[in-house]
């Protein structure tokens, strides 16, 4: 998975070396990707930044599976 050898910077700019790509990110997509890095299911995800930022379930379960969907089109996951 590309997604384990992205870097992501303090500035939240995160690069993949062996594509040469970089994106900018907020600091939910950063969390979302150090989630998945760390093997965190996407129900796990979702739970986390709801319980985190206090936010119902199903509006944060939108948002992952629409970053999900980017990060697929980008073919950082399967």
């Amino acid at each position: 998975m590309l997604l384990n050898e992205m870097v992501i910077d303090e500035n939240n700019m995160a690069f993949i070396p062996s594509l040469g790509m970089s994106f900018q990110l907020n600091a939910t997509a950063k969390e979302i990707i150090n989630l998945l890095k760390q093997n965190k299911s996407k129900e796990e995800i979702v739970s986390i930044i709801s319980e985190k930022e206090n936010v119902d379930w199903r509006e944060v379960y939108i948002d992952v599976e629409e970053f999900y969907k980017k990060l697929k089109i980008y073919g950082l996951i399967q």
